[in-house]
């Protein structure tokens, strides 16, 4: 498709999109909510993201029922959250990680998730993804009566109330931004991001760490070297590189930890150690993951999901960066427990995570980013 065919469609599909927006009612009451419904179409990081507004919302409004709208791939960050009164799930079109089906799809989905969610009785709903119409239409045909999201023109339609979005602002700022048009003055008092860890999941680790022979007078150094896009991803060899540089401390062990898919990966890099690693790829489930974190040292990653967990645990991490911008997605917390590397490439952050496999080795930002450099952010850590 040439550029002037694409950007033809992009006017065609804005125009169709304001005038269904322009259908819906319009209401400005800003009275207290007493049912909130947050809508979070994002994956993990970007949902623990939202922990440290959700909590200071609570706090604002203890009264007010805040249900949570995320992916069945999101909201087992928040399960267990105590700022939440119900969680529901939607399969959100485009959030699924997979290819892209009937062009229709998501207009149907949309016709059944409005059924769905008309009478609820949600008096406001936050659309907390900035480009997300079809969260903001959902919301508009359901017929919740104040709509808050940002001043997109995609989605701007559709909202009772549109808010800026600022690109050089962190997401758990942007958040919390939104969710002070609810409760004014909430956006200075967020804190942390937050996992709640159950007593089954901490007895669960115990019990697999000492199934595999952990010595418990040795430090866990963990390691995760999956990404939600394979362009975020560091290369094993580095990653081993690394591994073994921090095991020739006696009293250190080096634990590998990945998804379901990722045991190729993690097994690529324990098969380049000196002294064999712990390795949970594809072992636990997340709140296993978030109470093992809660064991370790230090946590290392590429920008992904799982090292904002570490982050929301406070386990000292480092993160690595590439094509995504820190400034928007960087680890939320203390500096000094939570340390970002970035690659030098001048292109970087070009944001674009869609590059197919034949196009990555003329897009490996990430190798600027030395295994030295690594080390010495590991060390100060753990030191």
């Amino acid at each position: 498709m040439t550029a002037d065919a694409r950007s033809s469609r992009q006017h065609i599909r804005l125009t169709l999109l304001r005038a269904a927006g322009a259908a819906y009612r319009k209401s400005s009451r800003l009275t207290t909510p007493r049912s909130i419904l947050l809508i979070r179409p994002d994956h993990l990081g970007d949902m623990l993201f939202l922990t440290p507004a959700l909590h200071a919302l609570r706090q604002a409004l203890p009264a007010a029922r805040i249900t949570l709208l995320g992916g069945p791939w999101g909201v087992e960050a928040v399960r267990h959250n105590p700022d939440l009164d119900a969680i529901e799930t939607c399969i959100f079109p485009g959030f699924e990680r997979q290819p892209k089906g009937s062009s229709l799809a998501p207009y149907r989905l949309l016709a059944a998730a409005t059924r769905k969610l008309r009478g609820s009785n949600h008096d406001a709903a936050v659309i907390l993804r900035f480009d997300h119409w079809w969260g903001a239409w959902l919301a508009a045909a359901a017929g919740i009566p104040r709509r808050i999201g940002y001043d997109w023109p995609e989605t701007r339609s559709f909202l009772t109330q549109a808010l800026p979005y600022r690109s050089d602002r962190h997401e758990v700022e942007q958040n919390a931004t939104l969710l002070a048009a609810l409760a004014p003055g909430i956006a200075a008092n967020v804190g942390a991001t937050h996992y709640h860890i159950t007593v089954d999941d901490h007895t669960w680790i115990t019990d697999w760490l000492a199934a595999e022979g952990h010595d418990p007078g040795q430090r866990l150094v963990a390691i995760h070297p999956g990404a939600g896009a394979a362009v975020k991803q560091w290369p094993a060899e580095m990653w081993a590189v690394v591994a073994n540089r921090l095991a020739e401390r006696p009293d250190v062990r080096i634990v590998l930890t990945g998804g379901p898919g990722e045991q190729e990966l993690v097994g690529s890099i324990a098969t380049r150690l000196a002294r064999p690693a712990l390795n949970a790829a594809g072992v636990t489930t997340l709140g296993q993951l978030a109470a093992l974190y809660a064991r370790c040292a230090l946590v290392l990653g590429s920008d992904s999901g799982p090292l904002h967990l570490a982050s929301a645990v406070d386990a000292p991490s480092v993160h690595l960066y590439g094509p995504v911008s820190p400034v928007k997605f960087g680890p939320w917390g203390d500096p000094s427990r939570h340390i970002m590397l970035r690659t030098t490439w001048p292109c970087a952050p070009c944001d674009r995570l869609d590059w197919p496999a034949a196009a990555l080795p003329q897009h490996a930002c990430m190798t600027a980013i030395a295994p030295d450099a690594v080390l010495r952010a590991a060390d100060s850590l753990i030191r």
